[in-house]
């Protein structure tokens, strides 16, 4: 191929910015400097005219079909390959350039969905969420003279590859479907004319310079061009970073004067718990971070435990990066432990983080291996808690009943409850007519109540085919109307790292009566 006949006055590498991406989930290297939609444009333009390359993030593009549903920008992808121009594929990215993905996880038959079939692998389920070191077997324009494994993570829900090429990288993962299992797994593949290339590993180019150098040497750059791309990077990024989620015409338009915060010094950190799985607090933390992005905060998102999945849909809407303490370590399960998530958080530019519980608030707090519950983690760094329970089950009184004996055995355990949130409401009269009581029994006066929505039963949560545009956009605007943005901002606890309590303080404290 004669890259050269390719060459422009302006380098450009286009990233793909259509519903169900995430553009801003990592850095990709700095390296695009235009965003191409759905129409296949670049400047007016047709994307294979006017792109030396281009990088396909993750996200649920599969799921939302934003690219195969739209015949435009598929036939621009399928027209810059034919020309023989770098494509990667990260995660999603790499399931659209392949045959086809199965995402019926919790489907009795398989729901397949069909990709561009320019890489020849098909996806079924297989759940992972660890960082990792990726392997180079093979050879590609990507991976040429690499001196050592690539670093970055795997966030996915169907990453089983099937493929009839041979395999370009290979991860080893630490934990498979929930279950602590070591395998050695298929990350990434090249297509046989050497420009088309998929990998499972987010971060590739942010973690590692010689994937940048090499994907900048297959386009043909010079010194000129590099600061070009890099500064054209740093204007696109601004521009994409305004928008709350993806053409959902949210912009930052009414910014709150900056919060103060000395160097060093913690952001307001909230955990939203809960009473159990189901009860929201994904549903609600994605909601939060955006209204609190809309006002023009800097918002971070951090899960507890490994399942990072959870905390995808708050970045969407916030445009923010997947940090390295994303994930809150208990015991042996997730990425980081909480003092050095909280050196991390000191180090960083944000006004405020959301952290995201893990089952309820007591799950896994009577077990020995320390800590092992979201209320362990909020004691050890002094966090201030939103307390959800969703009242879908056994109804609003029940899930009174049952957030009430929470938040009083919280406060025995020293945790602040700044709010108590029923999920999915049904009825406003019953709610109002239990408001008071939930306020007596408990102290606190932030009782707030959201509204069920209807939403279709699939797509509603990381362990299905979610779709993060109506996910979000329902989270979004429910939240907006439900919550006024002085109750989170009134929040005034400071957190700090205090050390977990031992097994014995643990058992005392839960076995204490009220």
């Amino acid at each position: 191929m004669d890259k050269k006949k390719f060459k422009v006055l302006k380098m450009k590498i286009g990233l793909v910015y259509v519903k169900g991406t995430l553009p801003a989930y990592e850095n990709f290297g700095h390296l695009p400097t235009d965003i191409v939609k759905e129409n296949g444009l670049v400047e007016g333009n047709k994307a294979h005219e006017e792109l030396d390359g281009l990088i396909i993030p993750g996200g649920s593009i599969t799921e939302s079909d934003s690219i195969l549903k739209n015949s435009s920008l598929a036939e621009e992808i399928i027209k810059i390959d034919k020309m023989g121009k770098p494509i990667v594929g990260i995660c999603s990215g790499f399931q659209i350039l392949a045959k086809e993905v199965d995402i019926g996880r919790k489907s009795p038959q398989p729901i397949i969905k069909k990709g561009l079939g320019l890489l020849d692998a098909s996806f079924s389920p297989l759940i992972s969420n660890d960082k990792v070191e990726g392997e180079v077997v093979g050879d590609s324009f990507l991976t040429k003279d690499l001196s050592k494994t690539i670093i970055g993570f795997h966030c996915h829900t169907y990453g089983k590859i099937d493929t009839g090429s041979d395999g370009l990288i290979y991860s080893t993962i630490n934990r498979v479907n929930y279950r602590d299992e070591e395998k050695r797994v298929l990350s990434g593949i090249v297509n046989d004319d050497g420009n088309v290339i998929g990998t499972m590993i987010h971060k590739i180019f942010d973690k590692n310079e010689e994937i940048v150098e090499n994907f900048l040497k297959f386009i043909d750059t010079n010194e000129k061009d590099k600061e070009s791309i890099f500064n054209r990077n740093k204007a696109l990024m601004k521009k994409v970073k305004n928008e709350i989620g993806i053409e959902t015409d949210n912009n930052i338009n009414n910014p709150l004067p900056p919060l103060k915060r000395q160097k060093n010094k913690m952001p307001l950190c909230i955990m939203i718990g809960s009473t159990g799985s189901d009860s929201g607090k994904t549903f609600i933390t994605t909601g939060l971070a955006g209204m609190l992005k809309s006002y023009g905060l800097n918002v971070g998102l951090i899960k507890i435990g490994p399942d990072i999945r959870d905390i995808v849909p708050g970045l969407y809407l916030t445009k923010g990066i997947m940090e390295d303490f994303g994930s809150i370590k208990i015991s042996n399960l997730g990425w980081m432990e909480l003092e050095n998530v909280f050196t991390q958080i000191k180090k960083s530019s944000y006004d405020i983080i959301l952290i995201e519980g893990v089952m309820s608030v007591f799950t896994g707090m009577l077990n020995e291996k320390i800590p092992y519950s979201g209320a362990e983690i909020a004691i050890a760094g002094n966090i201030p808690m939103i307390l959800t329970t969703g009242v879908n089950k056994g109804g609003i009184e029940s899930a009174a009943l049952d957030i009430i004996g929470h938040a009083k055995k919280l406060k025995d355990f020293g945790i602040n409850v700044e709010g108590i949130i029923l999920n999915k409401v049904y009825d406003m009269k019953i709610f109002e007519n239990i408001k008071g009581y939930i306020q007596n029994e408990t102290g606190i006066n932030n009782i707030i109540a959201i509204p069920k929505v209807k939403m279709e039963e699939r797509g509603t949560t990381p362990e299905v085919e979610i779709k993060l545009e109506e996910f979000t956009n329902y989270a979004f605007h429910t939240i907006n109307k439900n919550i006024n943005i002085n109750s989170i901002l009134n929040i005034k606890k400071q957190c700090e790292y205090k050390g977990y309590l031992n097994f014995k303080d643990i058992l005392d404290i839960y076995k204490k009566s009220n």
